[in-house]
């Protein structure tokens, strides 16, 4: 996770469709020596909930500080950002809007599932998409080329979307009437099995995506993105005949992680698992819609 001017990974030169926004961070920044580990928060003790478990705080790498002010710092990032995303979450829910958060290493396919996803879900509700990445408006264009709307946050040298660039997003989306009630809203993190762990969006759901040209104690390697998620996406499985990767066996590692953990192995090239994809989106978005219509009530 960031923090200390200088280091690096600075938000300040976050855009939203191109446009600066303006500070959209909620903290200072430090790792200047890349991505820590938790090693503050075990040294401590020190957990923070997540679904399915708890994971450490210390992400932040900033040896300067020493552990006890490093790890002040994380938690006032992440209790800010818990702040904004419960705001963005209870605007979701009182609209009935139905987001996920797909998260992922760069290469493992989540923007071709995006559109996939968009094509297979038309007719079904009103659909919006919140792409992230560090530069370009490649994939924004990609999403909007099948008709759906999307805004296009850059981070710059960020490592991931927080709650704030979020709600940002929302606010451009409802400004052009795109997001109505009862729709779907796929958010596409910067490809980073690290920080976006830690900062919640708003979403109903974390969406992690594992290709099979990866490897499979990803999950092992990664465990904080597994444990966060809700669903994992086995991805690219038509090229299983062409590689030496074990289903079972990253199913397994995955599970060790979060015993509760829901698999999908799909491929967007032949189509095999897409309807159980569809399937899970649709009673989602039913229950998102039928929690919305309740609390209108």
């Amino acid at each position: 996770m960031c923090s200390d001017p200088g280091c690096g990974c600075g938000h300040d030169d976050v855009t939203i469709d191109g446009k600066k926004e303006g500070r959209t961070h909620a903290h200072p920044h430090v790792h200047p020596h890349g991505h820590s580990s938790a090693a503050a928060g075990l040294a401590r003790g020190a957990y923070r909930r997540v679904a399915g478990g708890t994971m450490p705080l210390g992400a932040v790498h900033a040896p300067q500080l020493g552990a006890e002010r490093t790890l002040r710092i994380e938690q006032n990032i992440l209790a800010s950002n818990d702040a904004l995303a419960a705001q963005n979450r209870r605007h979701l829910a009182e609209r009935g809007v139905f987001a996920l958060n797909f998260v992922s290493s760069p290469g493992s396919g989540k923007t071709s599932l995006l559109v996939d996803t968009i094509v297979r879900w038309a007719a079904r509700t009103p659909l919006a998409v919140i792409e992230g990445d560090q530069q370009t408006d490649h994939d924004a264009a990609r999403i909007r080329a099948t008709g759906a709307p999307a805004v296009q946050i850059n981070t710059g040298k960020g490592c991931h979307l927080d709650a704030r660039m979020i709600a940002q997003a929302l606010e451009r989306l409802d400004a052009g009437q795109a997001l109505p009630e009862h729709s779907l809203l796929l958010i596409e993190n910067v490809g980073n099995l690290v920080c976006p762990s830690a900062f919640d969006l708003g979403e109903a759901h974390k969406v992690v995506i594992l290709s099979v040209t990866e490897g499979e104690d990803k999950p092992l390697k990664y465990p904080d993105m597994f444990r966060a998620a809700d669903l994992m996406i086995l991805s690219k499985i038509d090229l299983l005949p062409y590689l030496d990767f074990d289903v079972e066996a990253a199913i397994r590692m995955a599970r060790q992680v979060r015993p509760d953990l829901r698999v999908i192995c799909l491929s967007v090239k032949n189509g095999a698992g897409c309807d159980e994809w569809i399937a899970w989106l649709a009673e989602g978005a039913s229950k998102a819609r039928a929690s919305g219509a309740a609390q209108a009530a």
